[in-house]
This record gives structure tokens, C-alpha cells and sequence, in this order.
């Protein structure tokens, strides 16, 4: 593969998954990663800061995904149709051909205290992202980050099950249907 092909962070972010599960997170070196994709040391600290940063690429991106849908949500739109709308925005970028990263990328991380914490820190920042962009639309506390924790959750709970290899629907759709269900039980709590 040249080093001029095009997609650097992906290539990264394969390579990576690929050593992870072949020879473990801990054994693997940044340099091994970028030898895999075909990339320098220096180019892969171009886009992450660390090789704990490869399995969280694109944070930036799906937190101004979700604020940018929210903020074009339509005026009347109740705080859980914006998140709804939002959450369409950022798991359309899921397309089929990622499933097999998701796959590769649950056990990684499950295995690892630093990356479960990483991971925990990229959740809370999602949900921080979606609540700001509820209340730059009026939404007061506490609606604005129960709404927030409820899409997010639902993504991650909706993530896990597209990412099993058997899993034949979309994570859109399995976003709105976890979305759903939630709702439903928090119907329930009263």
C-alpha cells in the first residue's frame, strides 16, 4: 500500500484493530500500527495523539453531527424528536462495511480499564454535546440532558447489537427502535 493512497485515518484505525485482536492492545506499538497501514510514525501522530485515540476516531465529527442536526431540527420539534433527528444524522455515517470495525472494537475495549474509561469519557461527551445544543434551542434542565442521556444511550445500547456480525438491520433502525423502547419504560416509571 503507498503512503500516498488516500484515507490515512482509516487505514490507521484497521491496522490498529487488526494488531489488537492478533497480538493484544498491550503488545502492540504505534509503529507497528503505521507499518500495517502502510503510513509513517509521523503521520499517525498527525491524527491521533496516542494509540488509545486510534478506537475513538471521529468523536469530533459525530459530536458536531449531533449538534448541527439538532440545531436544524424543525422549531416545533419536541426535545426526543431533535435527539431522534440527531441520532439519524450520526448513524447514517454507519454504514455496512464498518460493521466489521464495530465488531473488532467492543472486545478491545472491553478488555482494557483505559479504554473502558476512554470510551466512558467519549460517551459523556456525546451526551454533554446534545444537551448544549438542546438548550441553544430553549430546552430547560432537566429535559435537555435526560433527553441527551436517553439518545445517547440508546445509540450505544442500538451500537452494540449492530455491530454483532448476525445483525442484518441498520444501526439507524436499531437506533429509533432502542429509542423507542426506552421511552416506553421511562412511560412506565410513573
Amino acid at each position: 500500500m503507498a503512503r500516498w493512497e488516500p484515507n490515512a485515518q482509516e487505514r490507521l484505525v484497521r491496522a490498529a484493530l487488526e494488531l489488537f485482536t492478533e497480538q493484544g492492545y498491550d503488545a502492540t506499538t504505534v509503529n507497528e500500527i503505521a507499518d500495517r497501514a502502510g503510513l509513517t510514525k509521523t503521520t499517525f501522530f498527525r491524527h491521533f495523539r496516542d494509540k488509545r485515540e486510534v478506537l475513538f476516531a471521529g468523536q469530533d465529527t459525530h459530536t458536531r453531527l449531533l449538534a448541527a442536526a439538532i440545531d436544524a431540527a424543525p422549531g416545533p420539534a419536541t426535545p426526543l424528536e431533535a435527539v431522534r433527528a440527531a441520532l439519524d444524522a450520526l448513524t447514517a455515517t454507519f454504514t455496512d462495511d464498518r460493521r466489521d470495525v464495530g465488531a473488532r472494537l467492543r472486545p478491545v475495549i472491553a478488555g482494557h480499564t483505559e479504554l473502558q474509561e476512554r470510551s466512558a469519557l467519549k460517551r459523556a461527551k456525546l451526551a454533554e454535546a446534545v444537551t448544549d445544543a438542546l438548550h441553544k434551542r430553549g430546552v430547560p434542565e432537566p429535559t435537555a440532558s435526560l433527553a441527551a442521556e436517553l439518545g445517547i444511550r440508546a445509540f450505544y445500547d442500538a451500537f452494540d447489537q449492530w455491530a454483532d456480525p448476525a445483525s442484518k438491520r441498520t444501526l439507524t433502525e436499531l437506533t429509533r427502535r432502542t429509542l423507542g423502547e426506552l421511552r416506553a419504560a421511562l412511560a412506565t416509571l410513573d
